[in-house]
């Protein structure tokens, strides 16, 4: 089936509102605010999406050989619960009063290309015995597209990425393969709802030509 970036928008923000606004844990005269809060949050920081390219700065990888592509503790975020993704922040909905998350975001090594923040939202998202607590990125540079990462900045962090693993792979892993890993989720052949096509495509012939290379080893055959 061909990827339709709106569809799976919608079915995204679906989705977070079951998780976020619908919950039995929000009273319903307390929907409508929290309906045009994830509004705003989608408006402000992109769509709701499934997963993270493992180069976005969200998802800092301490482990190359084990690609993560959701904030967890295993990239240094301590604390989620009740996490829903969008394209360039997420919210997590702890019990608490979510000290352990913005703290572990202070702790966090800062990136060449953004700034990751943490903040609590005075929203009434999930449950009332939870504090929502926003994790955003603050691009460095100005997108073009809204919420699309340009290839200027997609490719090379691409390239980055896969470097680190040069030396200790054993084979050449196909494109199709790594889609969900180098566009993000949901994606499509030649799209996803972080990168335009244009983008996509470029990050493609620069990553097959990696593995052509052979740097990572025969190609994988399935």
């Amino acid at each position: 089936m061909a990827f339709r970036a709106d569809e799976a928008a919608h079915d995204g923000y679906e989705r977070a509102r079951r998780t976020l606004v619908l919950s039995p844990g929000v009273d319903a005269d307390q929907r409508q605010k929290a309906d045009e809060a994830l509004q705003d949050l989608i408006d402000a920081h992109g769509p709701v999406i499934r997963g993270y390219p493992t180069w976005h700065p969200l998802v800092p990888q301490e482990n190359p050989q084990m690609p993560v592509t959701h904030p967890s503790d295993r990239c240094g975020y301590h604390g989620l619960d009740h996490t829903v993704h969008f394209a360039h922040a997420f919210v997590s909905c702890p019990y608490g009063d979510g000290s352990k998350i913005i703290e572990s975001v202070e702790a966090m090594k800062s990136h060449p290309c953004a700034t990751i923040t943490a903040e609590r939202l005075d929203v009434p998202f999930y449950n009332s015995g939870t504090t929502p607590i926003l994790v955003r990125c603050d691009w460095h540079d100005v997108f073009p597209e809204r919420h699309m990462v340009p290839k200027k900045l997609a490719v090379p962090l691409m390239i980055q990425q896969e470097m680190r693993m040069w030396h200790r792979a054993e084979v050449g892993e196909r494109w199709d393969t790594m889609r969900p890993y180098l566009l993000g989720d949901p994606y499509g052949s030649r799209s996803s709802l972080f990168v335009t096509q244009e983008t996509a495509m470029a990050m493609k012939r620069v990553y097959t030509a990696m593995v052509e290379s052979g740097m990572f080893g025969p190609l994988h055959l399935d």
